[in-house]
């Protein structure tokens, strides 16, 4: 496996690579076609884009899933809801026993068609993890475009009148904050009371965590550090806030990521990365083999410091 950086950093802090410490998540990238086209996305999804899961390999997922000791199914995209297999993968894997995670953008329920999904989420249990880049109108708007605040505040009370983001309800509403530019994001707890204030003040509005991640520089956000100079001061910012503590907790040691064509890797950054999983274990849900993925080795380049910034992304 290529020697970068970052796998140097980490073999100073610890005896080893990065291991998979088990295999509780399967999370699936079900295409990068989205209503939205945000300025810091890291799959640079939009409506134009074409890359889009097909019901065959959607069943090899959810067999795979069914088929092994997973806990948790977790769907994302694009707008993961514009694929047409998405409600049958949910019913699949809450008939099988599976939690459910589904990451929105909350202005997906504006589209045709998708005006249901609030109810449709409730009568599945999905825990909903939404993108919310800020608790102010403008700093929302000038990442996904105008109106995109209005229209998520709107979603939000539709969700909190069913129940998500209620106390004691069962129906776990996650929001996540993005940096609006070139700095990593301030203290998840503290910011968190902030969203809570603002928002419950401001509009009404209940959630039930707050989750802050640094933006990764691949995709979009890569597209705009390169275009103002800024992607080596925002690398040397990520590599020079890594927090060993953030290792034990990272994400790619607790899941495998499959891709909209059936490609395994081990998280969504290095699906987009193109870094694929290592060579001795398979690397498509063809050849699915649960046993030899949950010991993996993991495959790392120099975006992963995102993950280990200050309190880390994961």
């Amino acid at each position: 496996m290529t020697t970068t950086k970052f796998t140097d950093k980490v073999l100073s802090v610890q005896s080893g690579p990065l291991t998979a410490l088990d295999l509780k998540i399967l999370q699936v990238n079900l295409g990068y076609c989205c209503n939205m086209a945000c300025k810091h996305c890291h799959v640079s999804g939009g409506p134009t884009r074409t890359e889009v899961m097909d019901a065959h390999t959607a069943e090899k997922v959810l067999r795979a899933l069914s088929d092994n000791p997973f806990d948790t199914l977790d769907l994302t995209g694009g707008a993961p809801e514009l694929n047409p297999s998405f409600r049958m993968l949910v019913t699949g894997a809450r008939n099988a026993g599976k939690h459910v995670i589904a990451r929105t953008n909350l202005t997906i329920f504006f589209e045709d068609g998708m005006g249901d999904f609030p109810e449709f989420y409730r009568e599945q249990n999905v825990e909903l993890i939404a993108s919310l880049p800020y608790y102010l109108e403008d700093g929302v708007d000038r990442v996904r475009g105008s109106g995109a605040f209005k229209k998520s505040i709107e979603a939000l009370r539709k969700l909190n009148s069913l129940g998500y983001g209620i106390e004691s309800s069962g129906l776990s509403l996650g929001l996540v904050y993005n940096p609006q530019g070139v700095f990593l994001p301030p203290a998840q707890c503290s910011l968190e009371a902030e969203y809570r204030r603002e928002l419950k003040t401001q509009f009404g509005i209940s959630f039930t965590h707050l989750y802050t991640f640094a933006n990764m520089p691949i995709g979009r956000f890569r597209d705009f550090l390169v275009r103002t100079g800024n992607l080596e001061k925002y690398a040397a910012k990520l590599s020079s806030s890594f927090n060993p503590l953030t290792l034990e907790g990272i994400m790619c040691r607790h899941l495998i990521n499959v891709g909209w064509d059936g490609s395994l890797y081990d998280c969504d950054f290095n699906q987009i990365a193109g870094v694929t999983t290592a060579p001795d274990v398979p690397r498509h849900i063809d050849h699915f083999d649960y046993e030899a993925l949950s010991r993996r080795r993991i495959a790392v380049d120099e975006h992963c410091y995102g993950c280990t910034a200050g309190q880390g992304s994961s």
